[in-house]
């Protein structure tokens, strides 16, 4: 490993892409400490420790909404005008025909239209927190002027995060929308920590050794799963050219065991978090019913064993709907049966793509019910260990693990390809 930490800045071109991708992170670093104007600190604190939505918020915007910042939007809307598109892809087919049949090409115009859809997400979301925050009085009183000026630059803000993380993307050492949400995430690593040291009991030692094995098992986890596929054989059978024959090779199909990411937890999260804040809000209104109706879903929702539940059965189900979205076995079949391959002992065709399908089902199984577990394990580890400062959310713990992995992999390509170039 150092071998290989040594060998990365010793390559000049691979060097100046990590310092260059540093220093990206460091000016994102810097603006997320700059506030809107009028923010009331001690009241911004309040809301973020009694707000779990926010707290996920919080998370896609590396951090910078706990501090009402200039770029407090984060990439939210921009992941948020991603996802849409690619639900889109099921509705429409000119967009999936676009996204999986004209290649590169069709794949910038894909990410051009999501770019521009990130604008209107960027602004409906900047109006609607701003105004929330101003209804909290977290945010002071504000002229129309100053209030409208201050939604221009948090749109601003969270447009100038998107190209930032194009940038990154660009130098090939990870994906830059990832990496910012990383920065963000290990940020606030050290403030837990302090807030641990500060409330420090020595006889609570057992717990945190409790805590500290379980968190390293867990992450070891997430590796084993992250990295795990299932690899489905394909022959391609020989065909001749004039005097020359070709193919006649045998290859695999790599199924991943995570196959959706992290994308069913955020779903789950938004199902889940959003009844429970607006149950906050009507439980104040002057309509009895109606605020009887609000406190119970509240409570309801307060309730860890069945808000976990709940939470756990959201996301196996969002795991199976977004793979459903972003795999096609039908289209494998195709593609394979074009290239001349097939899966020994099945039919191309209708029963390759079928074959595929119970293969998938059964893998996705075992992914979903990891994302579950994932998912619920600060619950848990709350309820067993009584440790609120040091629990890392199952979102930001598979953000970490996923970001460092593909940067590794990206890393270790480069370092490869100049060893090709050596020989």
């Amino acid at each position: 490993m150092l071998e290989k930490i040594i060998q990365i800045f010793t390559i000049k071109d691979l060097r100046n892409r990590i310092l260059f991708v540093l220093a990206l992170l460091v000016v994102f670093r810097l603006m997320a400490t700059i506030p809107v104007p009028g923010v009331d600190v001690l009241r911004l604190k309040s809301f973020f420790e009694g707000n779990q939505l926010f707290g996920l918020l919080n998370i896609f915007s590396g951090g910078a909404l706990s501090n009402l910042s200039i770029v407090m939007l984060g990439v939210g809307p921009y992941i948020t005008a991603s996802i849409i598109m690619q639900l889109l892809t099921m509705l429409i087919p000119a967009l999936k025909e676009l996204y999986n049949e004209e290649g590169e090409i069709g794949r910038q115009k894909f990410n051009q239209y999501t770019r521009y859809l990130t604008v209107p997400m960027a602004i409906m979301s900047g109006y609607g927190l701003l105004v929330l925050l101003k209804n909290q009085q977290i945010i002071v009183a504000q002229n129309s002027l100053i209030f409208l000026s201050s939604i221009f630059t948090v749109v601003a803000g969270s447009l100038f995060l998107m190209w930032l993380g194009e940038l990154i993307t660009e130098k090939n050492v990870g994906n830059g929308i990832s990496l910012l949400i990383f920065a963000g995430i290990i940020a606030g690593l050290p403030v837990d920590l302090k807030q641990t040291l500060i409330t420090f009991d020595p006889s609570q030692i057992p717990t945190y050794l409790v805590f500290l094995v379980t968190a390293l098992i867990v992450i070891a986890g997430v590796v084993v799963v992250t990295e795990g596929q299932r690899a489905i054989p394909v022959a391609y059978a020989k065909r001749i050219r004039g005097n020359r024959v070709f193919g006649g090779s045998m290859a695999h199909l790599p199924l991943r065991v995570n196959q959706a990411g992290v994308i069913p937890i955020i779903f789950a999260l938004s199902i889940l978090l959003f009844p429970q804040l607006l149950a906050q809000i009507l439980s104040s209104v002057n309509i009895a019913w109606l605020a009887g109706i609000a406190s119970a879903l509240a409570g309801f929702l307060r309730n860890q064993f069945a808000y976990g539940s709940l939470y756990f059965l959201l996301v196996i189900m969002f795991t199976y709907f977004y793979t459903a979205v972003t795999f096609d076995p039908d289209q494998i079949s195709q593609n394979l049966q074009k290239q001349g391959g097939f899966i020994p002992g099945i039919r191309p065709g209708v029963s390759t793509a079928e074959f595929i399908k119970h293969i998938l089902n059964r893998v996705v199984l075992i992914g979903a019910i990891f994302l579950g577990v994932i998912a619920v394990l600060p619950i848990i580890v709350q309820q067993f260990t009584g440790l609120t400062t040091m629990t890392i959310g199952g979102t930001a713990l598979l953000i970490v693990v996923s970001v460092v992995l593909e940067s590794m992999k990206q890393v270790r390509a480069q370092l490869v390809m100049r060893e090709y170039e050596g020989f």
